[in-house]
């Protein structure tokens, strides 16, 4: 679970795209492509962002115990 709230990290990402970045210019590609992949990394960042939170969300509101909450009136 722990590497989920990574990859929900803003930081993490950041770190991502920086070490692609700087990869890419040790291996002399062109700045269009580099420009290109750090733009493909900010936008899978927030859809990766956007489905982990929402997961966390959706799971936060499903009842705990489902035996409990249809044998309480017994």
């Amino acid at each position: 679970m722990r590497f989920l709230s990574k990859l929900s990290s803003r930081k993490f990402w950041a770190a991502a795209a920086g070490l692609i970045t700087g990869l890419a210019l040790v291996f002399g590609v062109d700045e269009g492509v580099i420009n290109t992949i750090a733009g493909a990394v900010v936008a899978a960042s927030s859809v990766v962002s956007y489905i982990v939170t929402e997961g966390r969300i959706d799971r936060s509101a499903l009842p705990r115990s489902r035996d409990g909450a249809e044998g309480s009136g017994e």
